[in-house]
């Protein structure tokens, strides 16, 4: 007996048309297909997300057209510091392009890769690997299909040319003012002798890059038909805003989920809603980790599916999911 999912909890249904019943049962028949797609193994976490064991390059090369109506992620910053060699290191406690912090205050800080180090053939690599995500997102999205791509200062302007480059249009940034470790020491070695110098400036921003598949037509002829083109407003006399104040992951959300990337949810759950104009259609995550993205677009009531390479961090996420949904996240 098949299942039959509804649009997203939030979803209004004033003056309800024809077209918004054919956006339901088009999501529900693509949902249908799409959790079951490809030999990897996988987890249905509820009726409403599925994490997959995959490559994320690879399963969307493996994925019909238009079978996605968004994408939250945050993707592996530089490549090198998920290399095998580097997450050896990490999980070790040993670094290697790791920095992890010392502890200090009482508070034991989470690792941060340090990009500064990459040399130019990594970094050509980086671009590479973001244009053929960004080629692969391009073909999956259905028309007017957002990506909310997480980034940071020291890389952004290059991961998002590569988006830019492959197709998709730039609708902004979505700024979200977080104070972290990143920059702000002092030189190593030499810290009493140069007490009064930064190497660099101490980072209180994250940018996360906002892109459009393009559409043809209006509009409203697009989201008639797709359920998709423009951004959930938060209510009715206040737009989605591109700045957003949340302090990083601590407690038990970082206790239930110890990814080093592990984004809060009461700001996943923000961008995750805005990025279904309607409520309605599926969420994607290429490089779900935590799963953490599906945790929040389950709590809004939409559909979402996630990929994760990492056997290790599949199976934490698959063990998280259901705790981090239920956490209230009110911010």
């Amino acid at each position: 007996m098949k299942t039959r999912v509804t649009a997203g909890d939030e979803t209004k249904h004033v003056g309800s048309t024809s077209w918004r019943a054919a956006l339901v049962d088009r999501q529900n028949e693509q949902w249908l297909r799409l959790r079951e797609h490809g030999e990897q193994r996988r987890q249905h976490l509820s009726e409403r997300a599925t994490g997959v064991l995959a490559d994320a390059i690879q399963w969307l090369a493996e994925l019909p057209e238009h079978s996605i109506h968004a994408v939250v992620t945050d993707p592996p910053y530089g490549i090198v510091e998920y290399e095998t060699k580097n997450h050896v290191k990490l999980r070790a406690g040993r670094g290697g392009v790791w920095r992890i912090p010392p502890s200090f205050d009482g508070a034991k800080r989470q690792p941060l890769p340090r990009f500064t180090v990459l040399s130019q053939e990594e970094i050509s690599a980086l671009y590479n690997f973001f244009g053929a995500l960004a080629y692969g997102l391009n073909r999956a999205l259905v028309p007017g299909g957002h990506v909310f791509l997480a980034s940071n200062p020291l890389l952004s302007t290059m991961t998002f040319h590569a988006f830019q480059r492959a197709g998709f249009e730039k609708r902004g940034e979505l700024i979200r003012l977080v104070q972290t470790l990143r920059g702000g020491d002092r030189p190593k070695g030499a810290e009493r002798e140069f007490s009064e110098v930064s190497m660099m400036a101490r980072s209180c921003w994250e940018p996360w890059g906002i892109f459009r598949k393009p559409f043809k037509g209006t509009a409203a002829d697009n989201l008639r038909t797709w359920g998709t083109g423009g951004l959930r407003r938060i209510s009715d006399d206040e737009p989605f805003k591109d700045v957003i104040t949340c302090s990083p992951t601590r407690g038990v959300e970082r206790q239930i989920a110890p990814h080093p990337s592990l984004k809060p949810q009461r700001f996943l759950r923000q961008v995750v809603r805005a990025a279904l104009p309607l409520g309605i259609g599926i969420v994607y995550d290429p490089f779900a980790g935590s799963h953490s993205t599906l945790a929040a677009a389950d709590r809004l009531g939409y559909l979402s599916i996630g990929t994760e390479r990492d056997a290790k961090y599949f199976a934490l996420g698959c063990k998280a999911f259901a705790r981090l949904r239920a956490l209230d996240a009110r911010s």
